[in-house]
């Protein structure tokens, strides 16, 4: 199994409705690719020095060629819908995680 978490700071002007956006839109979206089977979201607890709110989203998938296939099938278009909604309110980080153990 394996992870895709996206770490976002979001300007404060706009963290509401951003908030709103990825539960009701974006997250459901991502999950409706069919490539990942659920999405945790948090929040970043660490104020930043650079202000806004900061929050990681990760989307369980299981197996890196799956994930390998978002990139290619879906990546683009979800996170052009992003950018073009809040551009230059928010930075984003991607990593993948695999998970070796599960408690």
């Amino acid at each position: 199994m394996y992870i895709y978490n996206v770490t976002i700071n979001v300007e404060e002007s706009v963290a509401d409705s951003w908030l709103i956006w990825m539960k009701e839109n974006h997250i459901p979206e991502m999950l409706a690719t069919g490539k990942f089977s659920k999405a945790l979201m948090t929040k970043v607890l660490v104020e930043e020095e650079m202000g806004g709110k900061t929050y990681s989203v990760q989307y369980t998938t299981d197996s890196k060629e799956t994930l390998e296939k978002y990139y290619e099938e879906d990546a683009d278009r979800m996170r052009s819908d992003g950018a073009k909604r809040y551009a230059g309110k928010f930075v984003a980080f991607r990593t993948e995680l695999e998970i070796l153990s599960e408690h």
